[in-house]
Order: structure tokens, then sequence, then C-alpha cells
């Protein structure tokens, strides 16, 4: 016999009713969903199949919602005002379209947000694996409107294979602590069209308004046209050329590209690239380790619309595009941060008000946008010219403590650089340095002939050739007048700290 979904919430309710638990348990068994308890009729649990819904926390209580078991196609979703946790308990969940764990909470400042929470000795697994019909943006394999704390003492590993999925999206402010946390991304870029094979020339959501509304009179023209009969002839191509035979088939260009050659139009509900971990607010890693790689073009590792901040944990980030984003300042505190770009730069801060010059903006000086505070920082950009390590374009980097080397080009001879001013850490950077995969380099101090004295200060072993690397160098260790010496198997570059910036050429 068939139980209905409404059935169900009352059953559930009523055989509850006098139950005085704020948690409530739910077990996710194939293509079906069980709830063993709900305390009182302020919480409603709703359950199709295998996707579970919880709204109207009317109560004053804080609930926390344990979910396990596995399902190859379910979904968790929880309208809340409340702080509330969620807790994961070797949970393996993957959603076939849209999120499989949604939070729709509140954006309130006073807020501290729902918390995602990984109990200890548990290894727990969200998956998903489409997008392409996802409605309002909520393609990612966790997918939240208010605030997000990922904590726990577990594992945690979040996997996004469809085209423009993303691992983890968060609406507001973003804070990973203690847990094991992996991110995995590995769709494409998910056009309106397959032109560019998933990777359009532009974002169309990045186009002006005013753009957007020309382009779409353009477009109902062309096909007002293509109707009548009046289509014009394209180069190479006579007068009169029948439909079919035009560059689209007759039909026009999609926002998005095109680049003159037949190719299918397919229209999407969302746009978007497959990033691993993405928030409109910022990003705050305090502890614990967390691992982020993504393998398609687009595909930033952490993005943080307002900034990101690292003050501790083991953080690794492995990207196609910039391995660590903001548009706003990036501050490492304390920890160990790799961060790794194939094509773009490793750690990249872009400042509000466009791209500044000669080191100043409206007549004053520039704010730093790139903040080393403490920790270890190597950042490694494999693409070359102009992208660069650590990137901020023409705002200075503040170093006051903690250990970097950074690898990749620069506009021009230099990365970006700290000013005499923010080099409160005596800070170098060395120019054509020749970077052998595989083989270590290490940083000593040095006597006054340039022989390396003591134990290296840094050493790095990265797995990738770079000839010509801008890197900026920086220690605790690091003392002006004192001369230092940066050696690998195959290079020998000698720098005498003259000043609390210096840049070494060959």
């Amino acid at each position: 016999m068939k139980t209905s979904i409404t059935s169900l919430m009352i059953l559930a309710v009523t055989c509850c009713s006098a139950c005085n638990s704020d948690t409530i348990t739910i077990t996710y068994k194939g293509n079906t969903a069980e709830v063993s308890t709900i305390p009182n009729d302020s919480v409603v649990v709703s359950i199709k199949n295998a996707d579970v819904k919880v709204s109207n926390n009317t109560s004053g209580s804080r609930f926390t919602y344990v979910l396990k078991g596995k399902s190859d196609n379910g979904t968790f979703s929880l309208k809340t005002t409340k702080e509330d946790r969620i807790e994961l308990s070797d949970l393996n969940l993957t959603s076939n379209e849209g999120a499989a764990i949604i939070v729709k909470g509140k954006k309130k400042a006073d807020s501290k947000g729902v918390t995602l929470f990984a109990k200890s000795n548990t290894d727990n697994t969200i998956t998903i694996t489409a997008c392409e019909d996802t409605a309002k943006h909520k393609a990612a394999a966790i997918h939240t409107k208010g605030k997000l704390n990922i904590t726990g003492y577990g594992k945690l590993s979040v996997i996004a294979t469809g085209k423009g999925c993303k691992g983890i999206n968060v609406k507001d402010d973003l804070t990973i602590s203690d847990l094991t946390l992996n991110v995995t991304t590995s769709g494409m870029y998910l056009a309106e069209d397959t032109t560019h094979n998933g990777m359009p020339p532009f974002n169309p959501d990045d186009m002006p308004e005013e753009m957007k509304k020309q382009f779409e009179e353009m477009r109902k023209k062309f096909e007002e046209m293509a109707k009548n009969g009046e289509l014009p002839a394209f180069p190479g191509m006579p007068q009169g050329a029948p439909n079919n035979m035009q560059p689209f088939g007759g039909g026009f260009p999609p926002m998005g590209g095109g680049n003159g050659a037949p190719a299918p139009f397919v229209k999407h509900k969302y746009i978007g690239k497959a990033k691993a971990i993405k928030s409109s607010g910022i990003v705050t890693i305090e502890t614990g380790i967390v691992n982020v790689k993504t393998s398609t073009p687009g595909a930033e590792g952490i993005e943080g619309k307002k900034g990101v901040v690292i003050n501790g944990g083991e953080v690794t980030v492995h990207a196609v595009d910039d391995a660590i984003n903001a548009n706003a300042p990036i501050y490492f505190n304390g920890g160990k941060t790799t961060a790794i770009s194939d094509s773009n730069d490793a750690v990249d801060a872009n400042l509000e008000g466009g791209f500044p010059m000669f080191g100043m903006a409206n007549n004053k000086p520039l704010d730093s946008a790139i903040f080393i505070n403490g920790g270890d920082i190597f950042a490694w950009s494999k693409a070359g010219s102009p992208e660069e390590g650590l990137d901020c374009d023409f705002n200075p980097i503040e170093v006051t403590d903690g250990t970097s080397f950074s690898i990749g080009g620069g506009m021009g001879e230099l990365p970006s650089v700290p000013t005499a001013e923010t080099a409160m850490q005596p800070t170098i950077v060395v120019t054509q340095l020749d970077i052998k995969a595989k083989e270590r380099i290490d940083v000593y101090e040095a006597d006054a002939k340039g022989k390396p004295t003591g134990a290296a200060i840094i050493s790095i072993t990265p797995d990738f050739d770079f000839r010509g690397s801008a890197s900026l160098i920086t220690s605790p260790a690091f003392k002006v007048g004192k001369k230092y010496v940066v050696k690998s198997k195959s290079t020998t570059r000698i720098v005498e700290l003259k000043e609390q910036f210096t840049v070494c050429r060959p």
C-alpha cells in the first residue's frame, strides 16, 4: 500500500507529538529515506522517494539534523531561520540534478549561520552529477543562501562531476575548521551553446544590461528577417543562399559566442563554471585539512567575493584557473597553504575600482591587497607571464611575518611586490629563476663569499618546469645586511639583502 507525502507527515507528527528531543535523524536507503523522530509540529518534514525537505521551524529551538545512509539519487533541503546544525554520520548522498544539500537560511548580519558537522570517525561524501536544468543557480553539491560553517572531526568529500557544477556555493560567508575537507570538480563550463566546447569567449552574465537589451533586439530582428526570407548573405555565401547553408543554420548567434561554424543551440536554466568553493562573502579557513582540485577551464579553486582569510590548517589548492581568488584582500595569517594554478594566477586579489596604475589611485597610495602575516605560503603558477604566483595588480603586498616562496611570471619583469613601507619583514624577489621539475630548491643564509651556512631556511620541490620565474621569497629568518643563496642542482643565485625589499636580477 502506498502512503502519500501528506499522510507521512501527519503520521510522523502524531506519533512524536510528545517527543522532547531537538534531534531529527534521517536515514537514506537507496531510493527512499526514513525519519526516526520529529520533536513537535513546529517542524515539517516531507519525503518523496529519497528527497527530504524540512521547513517551518517556528519554535525557539535550534535543531540538529543527523543524516546517514546512502542514496544514489537523493537530496536534503532545509529551510530555516535558526542557527541549526546538520550532522553527517557516514553519509553518502548523490544528486542527479541540482544541489544534494540545500540550506535556505536567512541573510542576517548577526547570524552565525547553519553548521555542517562531520561527526568524529565518519567518512562522508556529497556528490552532484548534473546541473543543466538547475533553476536559481543551485548548481553545487552543497548550496546555502545564508552563512555556512563546515566543521567537525570526521572527513567530508564534496564531488561535482556535471557541467557547470560547483562543489560548494555559499551566498554569504563561509567558515571552515577542524575537519578533513576534500572538494573536487570535473565538469566543463556550462554555456548556452556548444560551439566552443563549453567554453564561450565571455560569460553572458558579465555583460552590461544595456548590451543584453541591444543583443536581444538584434536577435528578434534577425529572426524576423529570416522568417520573411530577407536574411542577408554572409561573407563567402551567395546572395539568397538558403538558411541551412548559412552559418548558425540561419539562426542568430547566441550570447556567449559562436565561431562561425554550424553548432547546435542548447538553452539551460543555468550558466556557470565548475568552481570548487565559491562564497559571495568571505571564505575563512581556521584549522583542519582542506584539499581542493579542479580540472577544467574557468574552474577556480577557492573564491571569496569579499575576501579570503587563512588563519591555520593545511590548505592545498590545485586549479586550472585561479587557485585562490577574491575581489577583495586576501590574508595569510597562519597554517600552510599551497596554491597551484595550471593556466592563471595561483593567488589573485582584485580590489574594487579597476586596474590601478603607477602605485596610485585617486592621487592616494594604494591599499595592500595580499597580506602575509604568518604561516607558510607556496603560490605557484605554471602559466608564465603575465600570470603570477601572487597577483594583486599594482596594489602592494604587505609582509609582516611568515614564509613564502612564489613561482610565476609578472607584468613585465616583476610580479606584484611589496613596497619599502609594506615589507615590514625583509623580502626578496629573484627574477629569471629557472625551476626544474622535482628538483629541490633550498634557501640558505650565506657567508661573505655566497656559500651556504647552516640548515636550509626554506625548501621546496615543485613538480613542474618553469623558465624565468619572478619569485617572491620571505622568511622571519631574513635580516637586512645578510647574504642569502637560492640553490638547486642546476641553479645558484646569491642575494645581498640590502633593504627591507630587495630585487635580485641575474
